[in-house]
């Protein structure tokens, strides 16, 4: 808008200059041309000399002189009589109508007053009424110019301002893949761009979110398909029980139903893992900084100590150096705790488990690994364990990944390492 006010007021200026520079020189050309001021100068003289005749007008009587002028504008007459020339008035009276050049008066003319031959000055002043008409008419054309320039600039910014406004209406109605322009450098283009961002960012939000919805809808239909199998088992062998009189096909039947009650509160507990970690937009952790061998020492040792009772070869290898990590160590537990649990289910305790920690480029990582047992069960569909694991990662500003190389899995937690 400032740009165009400038630009306005340039081509307002270069209009005036080129209007009043082509009317003044018009007026130097045609109306203060010689023969053009002779004509005037004539006019005005018979005029006078109309007043003066019919009025009896004496040359001495200066009031009647100004009456003729202010009756004439930008015309002024001045009377000289022969002694205010130096003239001897016979001499003066034998020179006819010849004009008389006064160095003083300039050009004086002749002329018959009442009491005797005087001789008259014309000062003609018109051109300056002719220059202020040409001034005022070079500032109406510039000041046209100004105003055409803004309203075909307003114009065009009327028209963007509606489209803008259809544009975000039709957004507003729910159509968010409309498109919206931006072109253009000025305040109205980084709008547009304003409103394109938040647009973009309403629909990432979506698609994250529809994303989430199809997760959890599959979850809840893994989960329930799990849950259901147990159960209906459960169910089956609870019914078994009650009508068989059999003692040991009953005691069977019931060691049958508590492993399928087992392992319907383990599909519990899963979920209920999940929801508290993932029905949350971020966790309340209370981290702390704790000497990272120290920490490790503990948790990896225990980690290590639950596999070797499972029946596990663990071979742990430590880091070099020292660091220390910001976590919560109840939260980085459960994320240990998971690895564990997934490492008893699919494991092959035939094979080594390692555990192996490293200090590198500012980040501390452990990577526990193994190989996936050939009878281990393929009830993990949704993973929830290891999703577990990589949103309590996220929140202590570290990373979580898992990799699979045939039968070998390896799960790798990764923190910010404050060296020294």
């Amino acid at each position: 808008m400032l740009y165009m006010l400038l630009l306005s007021l340039i081509c307002a200026l270069l209009v005036f200059a080129a209007a009043y520079g082509a009317a003044s020189l018009a007026l130097e050309r045609l109306y203060l041309s010689p023969d053009a001021v002779a004509s005037r100068q004539a006019e005005y003289y018979t005029d006078f000399a109309g007043y003066v005749s019919g009025n009896e007008v004496s040359g001495r009587d200066s009031a009647a002189v100004a009456r003729w002028n202010n009756r004439n504008d930008y015309v002024a007459v001045s009377v000289y009589s022969p002694e205010d020339l130096g003239l001897d008035p016979r001499a003066a009276q034998s020179r006819g109508a010849r004009p008389q050049y006064s160095p003083i008066y300039g050009k004086l003319y002749p002329m018959q007053f009442a009491d005797g031959q005087f001789f008259v000055g014309i000062e003609d002043n018109s051109s300056v009424r002719e220059d202020n008409l040409n001034r005022i008419i070079a500032i109406l054309l510039g000041s046209l110019a100004f105003v055409a320039v803004m309203f075909t600039y307003i114009r065009r910014l009327s028209n963007r301002i509606i489209r803008l406004s259809r544009e975000a209406g039709a957004i507003g109605g729910g159509d968010l893949e409309a498109p919206i322009n931006t072109a253009g450098v000025d305040e109205l283009s980084m709008l547009a761009s304003e409103i394109d961002h938040m647009r973009d960012a309403v629909i990432e939000r979506m698609s994250g979110e529809r994303r989430a919805w199809e997760a959890n809808s599959e979850l809840i239909t893994a989960i329930s398909h799990d849950i259901r199998t147990p159960m209906t088992s459960l169910l089956g062998y609870l019914e078994l029980l009650n009508e068989s009189g059999d003692a040991e096909r009953s005691a069977q039947f019931a060691r049958s139903a508590y492993d399928k009650a087992v392992e319907l509160k383990d599909l519990t507990d899963e979920l209920f893992k999940y929801f508290l970690v993932f029905g949350r937009a971020e966790l309340q952790m209370d981290r702390e900084r704790y000497d990272a061998r120290l920490l490790l020492e503990q948790l990896l040792g225990e980690a290590e100590f639950d596999l070797t009772d499972a029946g596990f070869t663990v071979r742990r290898i430590e880091f070099d150096g020292e660091c220390s990590v910001e976590v919560d160590p109840l939260y980085l537990k459960r994320v240990l705790d998971n690895l564990v649990s997934n490492a008893k289910k699919y494991a092959d305790p035939a094979e080594p488990l390692m555990i192996v920690s490293e200090l590198a480029d500012g980040e501390l990582s452990v990577t526990v690994s193994n190989t996936v047992g050939k009878t281990a069960p393929r009830v993990e569909s949704t993973k929830i364990g290891l999703r577990t694991c990589e949103k309590i990662m996220q929140s202590m500003h570290g990373r979580f990944e898992t990799r699979r190389d045939g039968e070998h899995f390896a799960a790798e937690f990764v923190l910010p390492a404050i060296e020294g």
